[in-house]
């Protein structure tokens, strides 16, 4: 209650403060008027009154004192004088704010992925409960197993004592498919199938429309769907009145329901399918017969991991005694948290990032901690002359604080806009495969919150050094010093040290930096063995519902190639089953005449006459493929030089005859002889990583259905052709999708080269930052040191000495202060090499060429911040400087 009643009184400061001076002006007049009356002339009694009473000032501060709003009243003081001497010193107030903004920037933009993925994954309700679980195998513990039968799972959700619920799907994550035909077009979704109670399970309502309920998938109830607004937006422009039409999906009329908000990505996917959950669906069901169902349960209130994996191992073995054929001898039930399950990846990924923002934490604080020490050394003086006046030590020291955090929160909103910033360029870096897509990396409140609180821990750490070292000791001798401190040597090893540290910090952030890069270029130009560019793959998704003899689908699959093939702007064009360089399939094999007792295995791919051109692989002996040999089918391959390597070292291939093992489920090609008619250059086959294996290609038309894949290499960008190539596919046949066109690059680009560039780009920011850092740090140092040595240059020249004498003693003081942190650093970094190497992807911890580099980057960054104040000392005026005070 009293702090209620004195709020009002800071906004009526003046009103009191008149008020407070007519009384003590009438106090005084009463006592002046006794002593008049005891017979003391009027002026001798004025002053025996104030000298009775004490002095004004003082009792107006006592009184003001009293109110118990003293202490804002001198913040806010503090504050306006703060921004006066900042504004004042606009060198100081940049170089601080710009430090600090970097840092709190950098640690923002982490602490928002670590927010928005780690924190705040999913948006389900409570989605802390949500737990995954599996069953594993003790004499085979390579996995577990999180997938149920549909009547396992019926029974593990009634048996359980844990959890309030549980939600079973499959086919999500590619794996299932949807076709969604217009009637002169189709098109391909991934989808998923969801068991009907998931949508209330996940608490998650739609943006339009309503969930998919009991009574939507009960036999004879009209098919249902709820769409992402992911696919609403791509395929329908965001439409509202979609909502409740009918959908032709996989040929059955499927009503929308619902569409999802964004975050909704469960499964990964753009469409979600009820199914029932009736004992005995799956019979009447073939597609959830042989489906198993990945599950998660979400825990009832106050139940434990553990004592849910304890209940869960119960019903296991219950479960197992019924149907001992489902489960191993010996197996236990192991579970986490949904977020634990799927977070492993992108934690890996972060933990570097983590540890560099620390380090740039650390650069920054001393960096300001610097600034401000060497701005305290200047203002020695008059921290004595305000001490004199009877300024105690704590109210000096807040006014020390007050100015931190003036500046600390200029710096607070300079690094949000850095972070803003870094967060929009940093997201589209992010490896797709990182996080669940459902995990959103922004500037949020909570995220805004953490920047004002490291801002608040940065401004305390970076203030008390500098108002202890200024306070400590007698003032006495500081009042007598110079105008521009007299502690500048006394206080020049600290600030020395804190130069040094940064050099040796941002050593470690470059190394770092420099280890990325080399790997993420070592990985842009590896060599595939054939050119990426320009090559567009995809694939054929023929109707559902519609039967087609594999002989049908290979002439229909032919057909439709030899009209993309004809496409302007196609140069060349193949038919396969695989996508290098992400690997494709294997076989053992046998060569004829040529006996051996271990394994013989070689990749293997089906292709058309036109695979070489396509890929640009060189033909290096013998022929390749010709439209003849498609069309006849002939029993023939062309081997890479791997191949003919390995099995060929000493002999000719062309002509010899090899089988492959893979056909033997096809009786007509069990056992066949291929005769090898060419060789063409190896390409990588089995990641970018391994070295390419030897390979065998076969006609695609030796099996009946032929190849999967059509690769497509263009003379223009191929993705302005993706909508000409699905034109003439449905000119063909309207009821075909043409799923999942990309280019080479895209995938590479995607699946490979993500996590490289992602770490090189940020650890390149981070180093840049860092650089930027000890250039801020050297920089301010050796100009204030040249301003506090301004008296002793002057004498140093009024004596004979030469600009160049004076440029080459800063110059060397500087100098050494770099040096000794690169040697530290280097020193430091080389001791942990491995440390750091492990840290970065695909990096090697035998690297000297990135530390010569770093030292000689820091260096030259190091020379170039101390020339610009060693310049400035060679314009001193002798004159001047001997009359400085």
């Amino acid at each position: 209650m009293r702090w209620t009643k004195r709020i009002p009184q800071l906004f009526r400061r003046r009103e009191l403060d008149f008020d407070l001076d007519e009384e003590l002006r009438f106090h005084i007049e009463h006592n002046m008027l006794d002593l008049i009356a005891q017979g003391m002339d009027p002026i001798e009694a004025r002053t025996a009154a104030l000298r009775a009473f004490g002095g004004m000032e003082k009792m107006r501060e006592e009184c003001r004192d009293v109110r118990g709003t003293h202490w804002i009243s001198d913040f806010w003081q503090d504050v306006r004088y703060g921004i006066r001497t900042l504004v004042k010193d606009r060198r100081f107030t940049i170089l601080a704010i710009s430090a600090l903004a970097l840092g709190i920037g950098a640690a923002t933009v982490i602490f928002s992925a670590i927010y928005g993925v780690i924190l705040n994954t999913f948006p389900f309700r409570d989605a802390n409960q949500v737990t995954s679980f599996g069953i594993v195998d003790l004499d085979h513990p390579r996995g577990d197993r999180e997938f149920l039968r549909f009547d396992e799972f019926l029974y593990f959700r009634e048996q359980n004592h844990v959890f309030q619920d549980l939600s079973g799907e499959f086919g999500g994550f590619n794996s299932s498919p949807v076709t969604y035909t217009t009637g002169t077009s189709t098109y391909q979704f991934d989808a998923d199938y969801l068991s009907v109670n998931s949508f209330a399970f996940f608490g998650v309502n739609p943006l339009l429309g309503r969930l998919p309920t009991e009574e939507d998938v009960k036999a004879g109830a009209p098919p249902v769907f709820v769409i992402g607004d992911k696919l609403w937006a791509r395929q329908f422009n965001r439409d509202p009145s979609i909502v409740g039409q009918s959908f032709t999906l996989n040929g059955i009329p499927t009503t929308l329901v619902g569409i999802m908000p964004p975050r909704f990505r469960w499964a990964w996917v753009d469409v979600w399918v009820p199914f029932s959950l009736e004992a005995g669906t799956d019979a009447v069901d073939p597609n959830l017969a042989r489906r198993f169902m990945y599950t998660v349960g979400r825990l009832k209130p106050g139940v434990s991991i553990k004592a849910a994996v304890a209940d869960l191992d119960v019903v296991a073995h219950q479960y197992a005694a019924i149907h001992p054929n489902q489960y191993p001898k010996r197996f236990t039930v192991t579970a986490q948290s949904l977020a634990d399950r799927v977070l492993g990846g992108f934690k890996t990924l972060l933990y570097p990032l983590i540890a560099a923002v620390a380090l740039l934490l650390l650069i920054g604080c001393s960096n300001v901690a610097n600034l401000l020490l060497a701005r305290a050394t200047v203002r020695e003086r008059e921290v004595a002359v305000r001490a004199s006046l009877g300024a105690g030590r704590g109210r000096l020291a807040r006014q020390y604080l007050a100015e931190s955090c003036v500046f600390a929160l200029a710096g607070c909103v300079a690094g949000c806009s850095l972070a803003w910033i870094g967060i929009k360029l940093l997201v589209p870096l992010v490896p797709y495969n990182a996080f669940p897509q459902e995990a959103v990396i922004q500037l949020n409140a909570p995220v805004l919150l953490f920047a004002l609180g490291a801002t608040v821990i940065t401004s305390l750490l970076c203030g008390v050094i500098p108002a202890i070292q200024t306070l400590r000791g007698d003032l006495q001798p500081k009042l007598i010093g110079s105008g521009k401190g007299s502690g500048g040597l006394r206080h020049g090893k600290l600030r020395s040290g804190l130069v040094i540290a940064e050099v040796a910090i941002s050593i470690v952030l470059l190394v770092g930096a420099g280890l990325t890069m080399r790997a993420f270029w070592q990985t842009v130009n590896l060599d595939f063995g054939f050119d990426p560019s320009r090559i567009l793959s995809m694939q054929l998704a023929f109707p559902r519902g519609v039967q087609h003899t594999a002989e049908e689908q290979g002439l229909i699959f032919r057909r439709v190639f030899d009209r993309v093939q004809n496409l302007p702007g196609v140069v060349a064009a193949s038919i396969s089953i695989s996508i290098p360089p992400f690997g494709g399939n294997s076989t053992n094999i046998d060569i004829l005449g040529k006996p051996h007792s271990e394994d013989w295995t070689s990749m293997f791919d089906l292709c058309s006459e036109g695979y070489f051109d396509t890929m640009q692989l060189r033909l290096l002996r013998g022929r390749v493929f010709s439209r003849g040999d498609m069309d006849s089918a002939k029993h023939m391959a062309v081997v890479t030089q791997a191949f003919a390597t390995k099995y060929f070292a000493d002999s000719d291939p062309i002509g010899q005859q090899i089988s492959l093992k893979i056909f033997d489920e096809f009786p007509d090609l069990k056992g066949a002889p291929f005769q090898i008619v060419g060789v063409v250059s190896d390409l990588k086959n089995r990641g970018i990583r391994q070295t390419p294996a030897p390979e065998a290609f076969v006609p695609y038309t030796v099996i009946a259905s032929g190849g999967s894949v059509i690769l497509v290499r263009t003379a223009i960008q191929p993705d302005a052709m993706i909508s000409a190539i699905r034109q003439t596919v449905w000119a063909e046949d309207s009821n075909l999708a043409v799923v999942n066109p990309q280019t080479i690059e895209a995938a590479l680009e995607r699946d490979v080269f993500a996590f490289p560039k992602f770490e090189c780009a940020v650890f390149a920011a981070f180093g840049i930052i860092g650089l930027a850092l000890v250039v801020i740090g050297v920089f301010s140092v050796m100009a204030y040191t040249v301003s506090l040595q301004t008296r002793d240059i002057g004498i140093r020249m009024a004596l004979g000495a030469q600009q160049r004498d004076v440029l080459s003693m800063v110059l060397r003081n500087g100098m050494l202060l770099v040096a000794t942190g690169v040697a530290i650093g280097l020193a430091g970094t080389w001791a942990l090499k491995r440390v750091v190497a492990n840290m970065v992807f695909g990096a090697t911890a035998s690297s000297p060429s990135v530390f010569v580099v770093v030292a000689a980057v820091v260096m030259a960054v190091g020379a170039a911040a101390c020339y610009l104040p060693a310049r400035r000392a060679t314009r001193v005026d002798p004159l001047n400087a001997l009359r400085h005070d």
